[in-house]
């Protein structure tokens, strides 16, 4: 059986990680807000920010899993960086665009900041594939 403690690198991104909860969690009071009204927003914002609260909240715990898969997989080099920074990377990117991509004063449709959520999109399929190949490969 392998070493049963986090390694150096996931270790130090999971700290990482567990600190953005906090902003998860003044998102989520924001988002009392919104629900009871006292933020002027139209239905496509509302809907932006509940998608980028949720996928953040998601996301982060999707990190902390492929941290320690990643470990447990005994992945390394490129592979191992890419599986573990990826999916907390898609976390940032596509929660923010979400909120980005919907910024500004009765906002109806989407801004350019929308491809944040698509490139957020893309660096997820990038680390559960590359770790799940490196499980698969093991």
């Amino acid at each position: 059986m392998s070493d049963p403690y986090l390694s150096d690198a996931s270790r130090i991104i999971a700290g990482v990680v567990l600190l953005t909860i906090v902003t998860i969690e003044i998102g989520g009071w924001f988002m009392t807000k919104i629900a009871r009204g006292a933020v002027e927003m139209t239905p496509f914002q509302k809907s932006f920010a509940r998608a980028g609260h949720g996928h953040a909240g998601v996301l982060v715990i999707l990190s902390l899993i492929t941290l320690v898969l990643a470990d447990l997989g005994g992945l390394d080099g490129a592979a191992g960086w890419v599986a573990r920074i990826c999916v907390p990377a898609a976390a940032a990117v596509m929660s923010g665009g979400f909120f980005a991509a919907s910024a500004g004063r009765d906002r109806t449709e989407p801004n350019g900041a929308i491809a944040m959520v698509y490139l957020g999109a893309l660096l997820l399929a990038v680390g559960v594939a590359t770790l799940g190949i490196g499980l698969l490969t093991a």
